[in-house]
């Protein structure tokens, strides 16, 4: 496994852990819980997809 796509498996990983997040704060009735769960998610997804247009850029995806 090359350099770029461990990274990309952390983004996964970092975007799967804010989903979980998510539904735990759900659990616990918890609004603010929830709203930063979602701007985590939207924070990671973004870097992600920015990362890997930049490794697809570089060849190296």
């Amino acid at each position: 496994m090359n350099r770029a796509k461990m990274v990309m498996f952390i983004f996964a990983v970092a975007a799967m852990l804010s989903m979980i997040s998510i539904g735990y704060a759900i659990a616990l009735k918890s609004i603010i819980a929830v709203i930063v769960g979602i701007i985590a998610l939207c924070a990671v997804m973004m870097t992600g997809f920015k990362m890997k247009r930049k490794f697809r850029e570089q060849g190296l995806l």
